[in-house]
């Protein structure tokens, strides 16, 4: 079955529409007391009825749009906290070997649910555009040539936003260790692996003990 809370905005839209159906229940009881029952049983039927539709229901793999160029390999990297780490950098070097490589970076908007329906991103957007600077700045000293941009604060959605327009031949995601990452709490890796046609290697990165550990797909 697809999980309705996969993500915080998607949790946050569940919130609203339980409050919505609270108050359509109150106010049928208030009109009259068998109405008020009509609703709820209503709203139990169609809340039943969506969860036996979505069992076992997963979209179709996303591909990316754009297809790449001959003789080029393109790299799209999600990373937000750990975008500067070591670990990262080695992984996009050694993926980088002997091809003409075209590297875009993405980092997730560090907006909570809150912000963003209030439309104040700014200061997570702007969090996020300097750890992506230095790592830009990074990458480039180290001799890979790579761009980036801010993604939206959901990584699955920020991953198929870039794949609209951003051929890439396989996908990095970088995140902290189990137990630290908010990313691999929320399954993110996972349901990227199902959700998006290309190969996703994982670099868990762990710049306090200077440890890193790729896992390819």
């Amino acid at each position: 079955m697809r999980n309705p809370l996969r993500s915080e905005q998607e949790a946050f839209r569940w919130v609203l529409l339980t409050v919505a159906a609270f108050a359509l229940i109150v106010i049928g009881a208030l009109i009259n007391r068998w109405l008020g029952l009509a609703v709820f049983v209503a709203l139990v039927l169609v809340a039943l009825w969506y969860l036996m539709r979505s069992r076992d229901e997963r979209p179709p793999p996303v591909r990316p749009a754009v297809p790449s160029g001959e003789d080029e390999h393109r790299i799209l990297v999600v990373a937000n906290e750990t975008v500067g780490a070591g670990a990262l950098q080695d992984c996009i070097r050694k993926k980088s070997e002997g091809v003409r490589e075209n590297v875009l970076v993405v980092s997730p908007s560090l907006a909570s649910p809150v912000r963003h329906w209030a439309s104040d991103e700014d200061p997570g957007r702007n969090e996020a555009q300097a750890r992506l600077d230095a790592s830009l700045a990074l990458l480039r000293q180290a001799g890979i040539s790579a761009r980036g941009e801010i993604g939206d604060s959901e990584p699955l959605q920020a991953i198929e936003d870039a794949l609209r327009t951003f051929g890439a031949d396989e996908i990095i995601i970088s995140t902290h260790p189990e137990g630290q990452s908010h990313w691999l709490e929320r399954g993110v890796v996972a349901e990227a692996r199902h959700r998006f046609a290309v190969p996703i290697t994982h670099v868990v990165a762990d710049a306090a003990e200077s440890r890193e550990d790729l896992v390819d797909d």
